[in-house]
């Protein structure tokens, strides 16, 4: 049986469902389009996401939004120089039982919920960086000699604000390359900015009806893996991603000589899920370069790693992907 009979009983719900996050989101985020779409389509592949932007933006106000009508178990840790890795995994602590006698008992921590909200996340510690690595990669943790399994579905949410560096902590490479997406929210038109105030002073809160639960959301992910992508696209994203890197030889200029280091397999896996769900998202078995491209931006634009004179310059990385895709497409 092909992988289209398998996938088109079931993408009239998907595509109906995707739809209807959707709409809870936007009644009460207001414009944001693709970063709207983009967080789906992460909370469906199952990625964590990376979102950058100056506060007041409603960065916490999207991922509360989003466990809501997922119906997921939410914690929101706010990232401080002395957050510590037991403040976010939890510890044995001593209890002492009806007879008197002590025993140890693990008290979890915020990180075991469905959807972890890590606010400002560069604040923290290299060593706290590390434990939240641990749960990223292998949703599991260890602490002392018991390892503990997450619940699923599991996905975090990280925060940065782009303007203040002062007290913070740069991510770690293989924890910036763990995040799916990196999203970038903009600062709002005077028409966005007219409506917020519309929706938040004059307006009651907006009612939000629960869509899915996580069972679901797993139903969804199993979907959306079965939509096919014919061999010539899977050749293009692994040439994208190959041509990030400096030392390939079909690499345009600019990577050449602003980059030090391209994206990673991970980035090619993440493209091709992520453009899969978009496909069921719009009723279609099969991925169209129109997925692809909608989102190259948020797979690759946290997997550039510039080099002295990218940074000297302020290059920023939409400009290098931009660069590839046309260099690509031009051939």
């Amino acid at each position: 049986m092909s992988t289209a009979h398998l996938v088109e009983p079931h993408l009239a719900g998907f595509q109906e469902d995707f739809n209807a996050l959707r709409h809870e989101l936007a009644k009460v985020i207001v414009g944001q389009a693709d970063v709207i779409e983009q967080v789906l389509i992460a909370a469906v592949a199952g990625g964590h996401v990376l979102i950058e932007g100056v506060p007041g933006l409603g960065k916490t106000l999207l991922v509360r939004t989003l466990a809501d009508i997922l119906q997921l178990r939410f914690s929101r840790i706010q990232f401080t120089p002395d957050l510590t890795p037991s403040d976010l995994l939890g510890t044995f602590v001593v209890m002492e039982t009806a007879v008197g006698r002590r025993t140890f008992e693990f008290q979890q921590g915020p990180i075991f919920s469905n959807l972890v909200l890590a606010d400002q996340i560069n604040r923290g510690l290299p060593k706290t960086q590390a434990a939240l690595l641990q749960a990223m990669e292998g949703e599991e943790i260890n602490v002392s000699t018991e390892t503990f399994h997450l619940p699923q579905p599991f996905f975090v949410v990280g925060t940065q604000n782009p303007l203040e560096m002062e007290g913070t902590f740069p991510l770690p490479e293989p924890e910036i390359d763990r995040f799916f997406f990196k999203l970038v929210v903009k600062g709002p038109s005077v028409d966005e900015i007219d409506a917020i105030l519309q929706r938040t002073t004059e307006s009651a809160p907006a009612e939000l009806r629960a869509v899915v639960d996580g069972k679901r959301l797993l139903e969804m992910r199993q979907i959306a893996g079965k939509v096919s992508l014919a061999a010539p696209a899977r050749r293009w994203v692994a040439s994208l991603v190959a041509a990030t890197h400096p030392d390939f030889p079909k690499a345009p200029e600019d990577i050449k000589r602003y980059v030090r280091y391209g994206a990673s397999p991970r980035a090619a896996q993440s493209l091709v899920i992520a453009a899969k769900v978009r496909a069921a998202a719009n009723g279609r078995n099969e991925v169209a370069k129109e997925d692809i491209a909608a989102v190259i931006a948020p797979a690759l634009r946290h997997r550039i790693l510039l080099n002295f004179e990218g940074q000297a310059e302020n290059i920023r990385s939409e400009v290098l992907i931009d660069s590839i895709v046309k260099s690509m497409n031009s051939k």
